[in-house]
């Protein structure tokens, strides 16, 4: 948690606005795909989430790529992968990381970002 909060304090302080709308803001159709590629090397629960999406939000992501990082980080977290590894075959890792990325890069983008623009 004290790291989410540490990472959204820098994110709120000095984290250029103006690049994070360019690259993560709604204008940006890869804006999704960008933030769950993003969330895939990053390791945390999802209390320890909170703060890094709202510190996003404040600085002009949309809902739905911030939620998007939040799901990434938390569901296709690469520390995770490395230990399963041991225990479930690649193959089906593999599978998973395609299904839960194709899942997370069209849900939000398709729903939350239409409603957080009304």
């Amino acid at each position: 948690m004290l790291v989410g909060i540490g990472v959204g304090a820098f994110i709120h302080g000095w984290a250029p606005s103006e690049m994070l709308a360019k690259y993560a803001g709604p204008g940006n159709p890869f804006a999704v795909v960008i933030a769950v590629i993003l969330g895939i090397p990053l390791y945390s629960n999802a209390l320890g989430t909170i703060p890094i999406a709202e510190a996003l939000i404040n600085k002009g992501v949309g809902m739905g790529t911030a939620l998007a990082f939040m799901m990434a980080v938390t569901a296709l977290s690469l520390p995770e992968m490395i230990l399963l590894r041991k225990v479930i075959k690649p193959k089906l890792i593999g599978a998973f990381v395609l299904v839960m990325s194709s899942i997370l890069s069209y849900k939000p983008r398709e729903e939350l970002e239409w409603k957080s623009r009304s």
